[in-house]
């Protein structure tokens, strides 16, 4: 196992330590909703009301008031969001029918690295000393460039209140799962500083008996975050983030393996800002890296496997937003990106440096019309450089009515896996070729007498693998239809384009397949949400949720309606042919998804519950009848609801007692749904320190 002396360990020995008081029981209103503040959408504060986007804002109350621990369990209750899991275990977030892989997941405005398998994990984030998570649905890439494919989800940390303030919390779960947490902040004058810890532990459990694997492994994690700000002058002020990160597994796999997995995260943020009547620039130096190691020993101690992963980001960005009147107003920034990643099965170190320039045009030619126009100007040396322009805005028909449109682009680069992954697998015998190495490595497998015939030529992979795309249109409508009742609706319409995906160019001469990628399919997500909040009284308020979802591969869709696909009921029944409306759509989406929320407020007795429910109708996630398409013969997860309630009872000025059951019905599919892991229990104190 290997470990790192970071600055940020340096940083914590020197910190002072300070206090956070959290929020408690604030009572939900559809005005205060209507009041949240965002920064995602435009790089600049603004109303999530008054923003021509498809955005929304969970605030740390309501994160509170669902004892959530870590942030997929927070995203997992929002509708048109769903978490979903890798081959690995890792969980992502799907959204609007768009992979996990092509939702840009930002921590203080910064990104966060260490996506495997194109999947960043939730589980890697504490929501304990989280402000705000603001969602920007629909691509986003005019402002932030790379990855920013279907979305944006913003993870914006506490900044101190005045004053020593702070909490500890500690929650036991069942699985003998633990989650401790100290929150300590000083704040005066021009001076603050913040540390955030928290410890996440399980003993793991397992619900597949005799497969010789956990469902999930003992784990042990720990999370630091420091932040420092100083007001030099009324006009320039500095702030330092940084933040830590390290998870240690024991892993256990069949015939006696065992071993462990090790993963560190670093990030620190460096942030000078100057601000003057009409201008307001912000210089930020961002670094980031992620560092795994993984390894598996037999049951005599000797080393079966091992892997490592070593991933850096270096990114200096200014960004200067210029009011010109109460009307119109400018934003400009520009940076470069350097990353690099070394890991087992890469033959080099690959690196990619990109600079990058955007611009955007706020324009308010009335009270009722607010336009925005932007895009992004990303360079490239191994592929063609990108432009991504966007265009939205908002009509306020009366002062409770709206209509929001807004129309992108987006895009993400071939990650280095896609490029130059070179894996064969020693017990299966097949092989996985990175599009960049395919020439050198398969003339070394030719060379060596593995290759019984090619099926894709090489010269095939002389041109450079393309950068997926995506054109996303949203349309929204909102409506406060009285003081209690909200309602708004979203259309919306994602067509992406050159999809990677990964075929067999070769035969090997032990009856396996060499595979590799390249650029396929053309996708299409659409359908609309619908959201409703009702408040009955001082007390009470529900929120009632509705996502329709179609995902569609263009090309087989054409297929399927050109009559080319057959399938058979039986291995041995005859094949006949299906028609375009058997066409299912893509794995692992569901056709109808919901939410429901009932919230209890009591501030005179100090006592709140919650009861929130979530509906997934089913999904593929295989081809069962192989015709290489997922049609309505073939096996699906069925849908289920999921259940969860919580209380809070706050029993004196400083201590608050907390429980509930996630999964109430104790809902399980262990073969096909590795997140649910039956019915949780736990319990919750928290104590205010001031």
């Amino acid at each position: 196992m290997f470990k790192k002396i970071t600055l940020l360990h340096l940083l914590f020995l020197c910190s002072s330590f300070s206090w956070s008081q959290a929020i408690f029981l604030d009572n939900d209103s559809i005005e205060n909703s209507l009041d949240e503040v965002i920064i995602s959408g435009t790089k600049t504060i603004r109303t999530v009301s008054s923003l021509p986007l498809n955005a929304s804002v969970i605030k740390k109350d309501a994160i509170e008031k669902t004892n959530a621990t870590r942030l997929s369990d927070v995203i997992n209750e929002e509708l048109g969001l769903i978490t979903v899991s890798d081959f690995g275990g890792a969980e992502g977030i799907q959204m609007q029918g768009l992979d996990s892989e092509y939702t840009l997941v930002l921590l203080d405005n910064q990104p966060l690295v260490g996506r495997l398998a194109g999947t960043l994990d939730l589980n890697r984030i504490s929501v304990g000393n989280i402000k705000q998570i603001e969602i920007v649905r629909g691509p986003s890439s005019s402002l932030y460039g790379n990855n920013a494919f279907a979305g944006v989800i913003n993870i914006i940390t506490e900044e101190p209140s005045e004053g020593f303030n702070g909490y500890l919390s500690s929650t036991y779960e069942t699985h003998k799962t633990l989650d401790n947490s100290i929150n300590l902040n000083y704040k005066k004058k021009k001076f603050y500083g913040s540390v955030f810890f928290n410890n996440y532990s399980s003993d793991g459990y397992d619900l597949i008996e005799d497969d010789g694997l956990n469902t999930v492994n003992k784990f042990n994690t720990n999370t630091l975050q420091i932040k420092f700000g100083q007001n030099i002058s009324e006009s320039l002020k500095v702030k330092i983030n940084a933040r830590y990160y390290a998870q240690l597994i024991d892993n256990i796999a069949p015939n006696s393996l065992s071993g462990e997995t090790f993963t560190a995260e670093d990030n620190i943020n460096l942030i000078v800002s100057h601000e003057s009547d009409k201008l307001k620039t912000d210089l930020e130096i961002y670094f980031t890296s992620y560092f795994g190691d993984e390894f598996l020993d037999d049951d005599q101690g000797n080393r079966f496997s091992e892997s490592f992963y070593d991933q850096i980001l270096f990114k200096p960005e200014i960004k200067t937003v210029y009011k010109v009147n109460n009307q119109k107003e400018l934003v400009f920034g520009l940076g470069y990106k350097y990353e690099s990643l070394n890991r087992t099965y890469f033959d080099l170190k690959p690196k990619q440096k990109s600079p990058f320039i955007y611009f955007q045009y706020d324009f308010n030619p009335n009270d009722k019309v607010n336009l925005i126009f932007g895009g992004r100007f990303d360079k490239y040396k191994e592929y063609k450089s990108q432009i991504s322009p966007k265009f939205s805005g908002i009509y306020k028909i009366g002062d409770n009515e709206s209509i929001k449109v807004s129309a992108g682009y987006g895009y993400k680069t071939p990650d280095f896996r896609q490029l130059y992954f070179n894996f064969s697998n020693s017990t299966i015998g097949y092989s996985v070729i990175g599009y960049n190495v395919v020439e050198d490595v398969l003339n070394q497998l030719i060379n060596e007498g593995q290759i019984a015939n090619i099926i894709v030529p090489i010269d095939e992979f002389e041109e450079p693998l393309s950068p997926e795309s995506s054109f996303g249109l949203n349309v929204g409508y909102n409506r406060d239809l009285n003081e209690k009742i909200n309602m708004s609706v979203n259309v919306f319409n994602n067509s992406a384009k050159n999809l990677i995906d990964y075929r067999v160019i070769a035969n090997k001469t032990n009856g396996q397949n060499v595979f590799s990628y390249y650029n396929v399919n053309n996708v299409s997500t659409f359908g609309f949400d619908i959201k409703t909040k009702f408040k009955t009284d001082n007390y009470l308020n529900f929120t009632l949720g509705y996502q329709l979802l179609y995902a569609f591969d263009l090309d087989a869709r054409n297929a399927f309606e050109n009559g080319e696909i057959f399938a058979r009921l039986t291995p041995t029944s005859p094949a006949f042919r299906l028609k375009k409306s058997d066409y299912f759509g893509l794995y692992n989406r569901s056709r109808h998804m919901g939410v429901f929320k009932v919230n209890y407020n009591n501030l005179e007795k100090k006592f709140s519950a919650n009861l929130r429910l979530r509906y997934r109708s089913k999904y593929g996630l295989f081809d069962s009848n192989s015709n290489n398409y997922l049609d309505k013969y073939d096996t699906f997860v069925k849908g289920h609801f999921t259940t969860n309630i919580s209380l809070n009872k706050k029993i004196n000025s400083k201590t608050m007692v907390s429980g509930g059951i996630e999964n109430i019905f104790n809902y399980l599919d262990t073969e096909n749904i590795s997140s649910l892991s039956g019915r949780i229990y736990y319990l919750r104190i928290k104590h205010n320190l001031n």
